[in-house]
């Protein structure tokens, strides 16, 4: 989605020629429709959101560093972020002390799901022992959600009754006390009750896939309720909706423009925030005038492509490289000016 603000620079213009070259030659099947919002329609909505310097997660992952952070975690943490998808990330390596405090506290406190990744040595951890406690906690008390991955392990090995869950809890139990290590444990019998994923009955594209529609599932209502006290926006976002025409096969642009302050970018976000989990990937790119294009191609090539590191010679060679990987994905690409 492209949204126009009266004139634009000329780095906003070039970016924008750039972007329609980059899906002109894609195959026939594909048309470019141009659309745009009716002229002088006005959009009774309020202001801009201020940010907060208090960032609230919806996800909260919960693994040991060692077994997973290059295989399954990381995967899942970078679909999770191109689907939108607000994610905290621990690393129970980088804690140090006994009790969870501080940004990790807000984190599990303020996430809506929560998602361990057990793995052969998670219950070595004491962190990840303490994580899995209080989300237990954290779910008795308030309404969250515990999304259990099974990576090398089973359900049984939770329950204490074989493997190297049983032998670490017996060595806690020796370190921290049997008060605590029994709060462990019951914590690990409770979440072994709970429906998850196991890697080996899936492998770990099909699982990460289906761990992401369950999540987005789980956070719809929340995505479409944050803008509930906006006066007037749902038509506007089902009109979009409307001409976005997301059931079919073709590459859409739509254009939302019009004076200042009527609503513009408060409108584009409530409409990302709604479809991204129905993308592949997704970006968006604020502020295109205040950037030049080598700079918006790399975000977008790391939004949509998970490039980090874009190399190119120039915005050609960038325009090439992102036409070629976008043919073959589902995308959604939002431009502010």
């Amino acid at each position: 989605m492209r949204k126009r603000e009266g004139g634009s620079s000329g780095a906003a213009r070039a970016f924008g020629r750039i972007m329609k070259d980059t899906f002109e030659d894609f195959p026939k099947s594909f048309q470019i429709t141009g659309m745009e919002c009716p002229k002088g329609k006005s959009l009774p909505l309020g202001g801009e959101s201020s940010s907060s310097s208090r960032r609230d997660y919806e996800v909260f992952l919960s693994f040991r560093g060692p077994d997973t952070r290059l295989t399954i975690t990381d995967s899942l943490y970078a679909a999770m972020i191109r689907a939108g998808i607000c994610v905290f990330k621990d690393d129970e390596e980088l804690r140090v002390g006994e009790e969870i405090g501080g940004e990790l506290l807000r984190a599990i406190s303020n996430s809506k799901i929560y998602i361990p990744i057990f793995s052969k040595d998670y219950a070595s951890s004491k962190w990840c022992l303490r994580e899995v406690a209080y989300m237990v906690e954290c779910r008795k008390r308030d309404e969250k959600v515990i999304l259990p991955i099974f990576y090398g392990v089973d359900a049984s090995d939770l329950k204490l009754r074989t493997g190297s869950y049983g032998k670490a809890l017996r060595k806690h139990k020796r370190q921290s006390g049997e008060d605590t290590t029994k709060q462990w444990e019951e914590a690990l019998r409770e979440v072994a009750r709970i429906k998850g994923w196991n890697l080996k009955d899936y492998g770990q594209d099909k699982l990460i896939a289906l761990v992401l529609e369950e999540v987005s599932d789980k956070l719809m209502p929340t995505q479409r309720n944050w803008c509930d006290g906006l006066v007037g926006i749902h038509d506007q976002m089902e009109a979009i909706m409307k001409l976005l025409g997301l059931g079919t096969s073709d590459v859409r642009f739509v254009v939302i423009h019009g004076m200042g302050g009527i609503g513009k970018t408060t409108l584009a976000k409530a409409i990302f925030k709604r479809i991204s989990s129905q993308f592949q990937s997704c970006s968006f790119l604020s502020d295109i005038r205040e950037n030049d294009i080598l700079s918006l191609q790399k975000k977008l090539s790391s939004d949509i492509l998970g490039i980090r590191h874009f190399k190119v010679i120039d915005a050609d060679e960038g325009r090439d490289v992102i036409k070629q990987k976008l043919m073959i994905r589902k995308s959604s690409l939002f431009l502010m000016t």
